[in-house]
């Protein structure tokens, strides 16, 4: 993509994807798609949800238009407009009205595996013990890694802001690690996704006039899943790259998980013992928390990113370096310990 035609192009989704959502408010008023707060909810005011229909028409748009006109290749387009509708799909017949759990799980994992049937192949990095060619092992653990950025970017997806936030900051992360590492135009396609969000963003922004839904959260974690293991078959750098990016996001929802499951909890279940929804209590803000989470995006992940994108730090070691202070953070907030969250003052 040229400069001239990016200049017209992005800003150019960012205006669809806010007109879009902006008309998906209004239809979900009057239809009554709305999210009532109960016992486990951050909010405390009837809103509005799937305002993640306007992120998922822009982008696809987006990457149809790129592809027929652009040359984008042919299977990273069919992975992410087929898994990415797959699970939006599903996803706003949940925001209609909830399906199982299970129907979900079914959906995630269909998508999953149509995306790497798509790109056949896996990220070219460097396993331990596994050689250079990871095979079947590696298809399999990019398929669960698929399913949970799907499920993780749903889980997370609870204060405003939050998720339109870290999906921009990654995305953006990703396309510049994109153009140290390589130079091509491969940086075009996390950007245009970057710019689809932004204009939900509009909305979302704390207070919130609309919620994303399942079928945005969704979609935005397929899209980010899809773009990384895509990226790490170009470079195998760029997948640690992406996978340092998502930090807070991972460490949040794997810690919360771990910890509920250890506890004998259903995890399924809706709940509030994430760390970031106990550091929006704490604080008293969603604004505060959301931001917070950019900021440690733009200048605690994304350098090292580059430091890995440009070869100057070894993937497998950036990427402990970038957790393990995000892991001290969600045990400070008491990540997936609802009795210690309940007892802790605020």
């Amino acid at each position: 993509m040229t400069f001239g035609l990016g200049l017209v192009a992005f800003p150019g989704v960012a205006l669809l994807a806010f007109a879009l959502t902006g008309a998906m408010r209004r239809y979900a008023l009057a239809t009554h798609i709305i999210d009532v707060p109960n016992q486990r909810s951050s909010h405390t005011v009837p809103t509005p949800r799937a305002g993640g229909v306007g992120i998922v028409v822009a982008f696809t748009a987006a990457l149809l238009w790129q592809s027929a006109t652009q040359g984008l290749p042919a299977p990273l387009t069919a992975a992410l407009a087929g898994s990415g509708l797959l699970v939006a799909i599903v996803g706003y017949m949940d925001d209609r009205q909830h399906l199982p759990a299970r129907t979900r799980f079914a959906a995630h994992v269909a998508a999953a595996a149509w995306s790497l049937w798509c790109l056949r192949g896996t990220p070219m990095m460097q396993l331990p013990g596994l050689g250079g060619d990871p095979g079947w092992i590696g298809v399999l653990l990019a398929g669960v890694y698929l399913v949970w950025a799907i499920n993780l970017f749903n889980f997370m997806d609870g204060i405003d802001g939050i998720e339109a936030i870290e999906a921009i900051t990654v995305a953006v992360g990703g396309a510049l690690c994109w153009s140290i590492a390589r130079s091509d135009a491969g940086w075009s396609v996390p950007l245009l996704f970057a710019c689809s969000v932004a204009g939900f963003l509009a909305w979302n922004y704390p207070p919130a006039k609309i919620f994303m839904g399942d079928v945005g959260s969704g979609f935005v974690g397929a899209v980010i899943g899809i773009l990384s293991l895509w990226a790490g078959q170009q470079d195998g750098r760029l997948y640690w790259c992406w996978l340092i990016l998502i930090g807070c996001f991972m460490v949040d929802a794997t810690t919360t998980l771990l910890r509920r499951v250890w506890r004998g909890e259903r995890f399924h279940e809706a709940h509030r013992s994430h760390a970031y929804q106990q550091a929006s209590r704490v604080h008293r803000s969603h604004r505060t928390v959301a931001l917070a989470f950019g900021m440690i995006n733009l200048l605690w992940l994304l350098p090292l990113a580059a430091a890995v994108a440009s070869g100057r730090l070894n993937g497998i070691l950036g990427t402990v370096i970038a957790y393990v202070p995000l892991i001290v953070l969600a045990y400070r907030y008491d990540a997936g310990d609802r009795i210690a969250q309940e007892t802790r003052p605020t």
